[in-house]
């Protein structure tokens, strides 16, 4: 039996005709799971960690999981038992962290918009430290401390206008960002989160974008970073910890971003050359460790010919995976089993009432109604940001390890859905 791995994703491949996921075959899991379904590669989530975990050996470093890119309980769990803490950016996200068993000093809590609830409880479990984005936040982070009789913990999420050259949409170290404190303001917001009585300056955060393919716009943020840690310290405020943040693309259509190890060999020499390798290191890593450990999986219910298009209408839908709809973003697909059928070319698009509800343009698909087709580099921004538009429940997920299967999230129902739902009297 041969077997051939899909560009990016090594463990989903094909045996012989049927494309399978470590050891188990998508088609017997569509059959028994029903689609839309989400599949997770454990061994894929652990050799993108691992990736990680070699760049940085024999150095203080921790690895915080960004939590927005798929936060499953169980793959918080993966990550929780591989040793990572977590980057969080909601008091939600803290409590799935805190439902998997992780630990407040194993939590970082990101975001530009913290409520008082949400301070009031990371605190109450003793988070590692809050990514603060504004000076306006500081103030408020302080009170609310004061209030519980503690001093937070806060490192100073810098915007250091570099740009990532990815989608608008996810670039966040721009100067026409929302996200955190202009460069030029940094080291003032530093001194006055220093005078404040609530707040322990315990460090400085950047993060620049999401999908981010080549090496040198994290050169030049980590470039400009150092430049404003020696300025803080200098300032007679020392910093305990450094945080570059995630964003490190991956490949969805013949991207080529650099390895994690080999890009983190890169930032430690620059880290060296300017005398700050010894210090505390943190990331946070999110698509880069999950993105292509997932696939969708989809059944062709219609073919649709048109004057201008054909369409090849598929049962997961824009609320399903929305990458597509928001971003424009590119997912490759893959039959679940290669067959003869003649090849034509579709548009991929689900049952939404809406033109924007389009998985795929313009691809080259021999299918046929009752065929399923795998919506490839799934893993990371689907599950997390699918919806219930037109009622429809969000999908199930399951997680592969080896031959054995795991169902993480059952199918959402619509009595799930109406539960909180209040009829007049």
């Amino acid at each position: 039996m041969t077997a051939s791995t899909l560009p990016g994703q090594p463990h989903f491949q094909y045996r012989g005709d049927e494309l399978f996921a470590e050891d188990v075959g998508l088609a017997d899991l569509a059959r028994a799971h029903g689609t839309p379904l989400f599949v997770y590669s454990q061994a894929s989530m652990l050799a993108a960690l691992a990736a990680y975990q070699r760049g940085f050996a024999g150095r203080k470093a921790k690895i915080f999981y960004a939590l927005k890119a798929n936060s499953a309980l169980g793959i918080l769990q993966v990550f929780a038992r591989a040793g990572c803490g977590f980057d969080i950016v909601s008091g939600g996200e803290l409590e799935r962290v805190l439902a998997v068993g992780g630990r407040g000093e194993d939590i970082i809590f990101s975001g530009v918009g913290k409520t008082r609830a949400e301070m009031q409880r990371a605190l109450q479990v003793g988070i590692r430290c809050f990514n603060v984005e504004s000076e306006a936040e500081l103030e408020v982070l302080s009170a609310v401390a004061l209030q519980a009789g503690q001093r937070a913990p806060v490192s100073l999420r810098v915007n250091p206008d570099v740009d990532p050259k990815t989608h608008p949409y996810i670039s966040t170290g721009l100067k026409g960002n929302k996200f955190g404190i202009a460069h030029g303001d940094a080291l003032r917001a530093y001194r006055r989160a220093a005078e404040l009585p609530g707040l322990k300056v315990v460090g400085i955060d950047c993060h620049i974008g999401s999908q981010i393919t080549t090496s040198a716009p994290y050169l030049d943020a980590m470039d400009r970073v150092l430049d404003l840690v020696a300025s803080v310290e200098a300032a007679g405020i020392p910093l305990e910890h450094i945080d570059f943040g995630g964003g490190l693309g991956i490949a969805y259509d013949g991207e080529q971003p650099p390895a994690a190890d080999a890009l983190w060999q890169q930032l430690l020499a620059r880290l060296d050359a300017r005398g700050y390798g010894d210090r505390q290191l943190m990331i946070e890593p999110g698509r880069s460790l999950v993105g292509n450990a997932g696939v969708c999986l989809t059944e062709v219910m219609y073919l649709k010919p048109g004057e201008q298009k054909n369409f090849c209408i598929v049962d997961a839908a824009m609320n399903d995976l929305p990458r597509p709809a928001m971003y424009q973003a590119y997912h490759a697909m893959a039959p679940l089993r290669r067959g003869d059928a003649a090849t034509a070319t579709y548009d991929v698009v689900g049952p939404v009432c809406e033109s924007g509800d389009w998985l795929g343009r313009d691809r080259d698909l021999a299918v046929q109604p009752g065929d399923l087709l795998a919506v490839m580099s799934a893993g990371a921004y689907c599950m997390s940001m699918a919806s219930n538009y037109n009622t429809r429940g969000r999908a199930a997920e399951v997680l592969v390890d080896r031959s054995q299967v795991h169902v993480i999230r059952e199918r959402e129902s619509v009595a799930d859905q109406l539960r909180n739902e209040k009829p007049l009297p």
